[in-house]
């Protein structure tokens, strides 16, 4: 009996301690606002270092949007690059895009200039790390692949991860997370100096739907202390550097979904989610990490 309840002791320290609560994160008063409305499928948040939100509309839009930071206007940024599903500015100040109409990575200078890094891959989402390192979610075939800085492709991982399809980095560059669309962990890996992955772990679990088996991860994002977001079926789920759990950000609305996220602003202090034909935001205490 004594054993028995030391266990039951444990368990219940596991599955509650954590750094922090959502009362860490969210201001009092401060609700989802929507930012941007119009679109059919929003999708693709990344940020610039002045703040200003860019996103895509994977089923109806023509391009690249921008959300300014100093105006809160939304215009068409770049035209003619319909189908991105994924999206970043990287440290050569060049989108990196998962071209996901197109089956294709790749890079678009602020001018529109594309540069086609790799073709014939059902690409979802990237990141691209400070030394150059591009890695990107491939849903259906259950891998992550890599294309290192001098543009070698390299397949970092695959069978892990049920339908891998969120991705971000640490804040010290040296770990790799991946949310399951179709299961409930976040992966993690460690990054070798090459850029090549090691050591998959399911890190953190993701909270279930009632009587579902899936959690329906998708986008994600690190926040500025280290620790990340995840969109899922139930909002916003925050993890701890340790994995923990820290709390579930409801979503805008709750009966609708949230595909990607993303801190931007004048002080990288606003969340913004995707969800639907709509942009959504909150200021919230916390601020996003503009390494990746």
């Amino acid at each position: 009996m004594k054993r028995t309840l030391l266990s039951l002791c444990l368990l219940s320290s596991s599955l509650f301690a954590q750094d922090t609560s959502l009362h860490d994160y969210l201001i009092e008063g401060e609700p989802w606002r929507e930012a941007a409305s119009g679109y059919v499928f929003t999708d693709g948040l990344c940020c610039d270092a002045a703040g200003n939100l860019f996103f895509t509309d994977v089923k109806g839009g023509k391009g690249i949007y921008k959300l300014d930071a100093a105006t809160g206007k939304t215009d068409l940024f770049l035209d003619n690059l319909p189908g991105i599903s994924g999206l970043q500015i990287g440290p050569d100040g060049r989108f990196y895009a998962c071209h996901n109409k197109e089956q294709r990575i790749i890079t678009i200078t602020m001018k529109g200039e594309v540069e086609v890094l790799l073709t014939g891959v059902k690409c979802n989402d990237l990141v691209v790390s400070k030394a150059g390192h591009l890695y990107f979610t491939e849903t259906p075939t259950q891998r992550i692949h890599l294309i290192t800085k001098d543009k070698k492709h390299i397949i970092a991982d695959e069978g892990h991860v049920v339908k891998p399809n969120g991705i971000t980095i640490s804040t010290d560059e040296r770990t790799l997370f991946a949310s399951e669309y179709g299961g409930k962990h976040v992966w993690a890996w460690r990054i070798e100096d090459d850029g090549t992955l090691s050591g998959a772990e399911p890190y953190s679990t993701m909270w279930l739907p009632v009587g579902k088996e899936s959690a329906a991860g998708d986008g994600a994002t690190t926040e500025a202390a280290g620790r990340v977001f995840v969109t899922t079926e139930l909002g916003v789920q925050i993890f701890d550097t340790a994995g923990r759990l820290s709390g579930i950000i409801a979503k805008p609305d709750p009966a609708g979904k949230v595909v990607s996220v993303e801190f931007a602003g004048k002080d990288h202090d606003i969340l913004y989610v995707a969800g639907g034909g709509g942009i959504y935001g909150r200021k919230v205490k916390v601020k996003g990490y503009f390494g990746k």
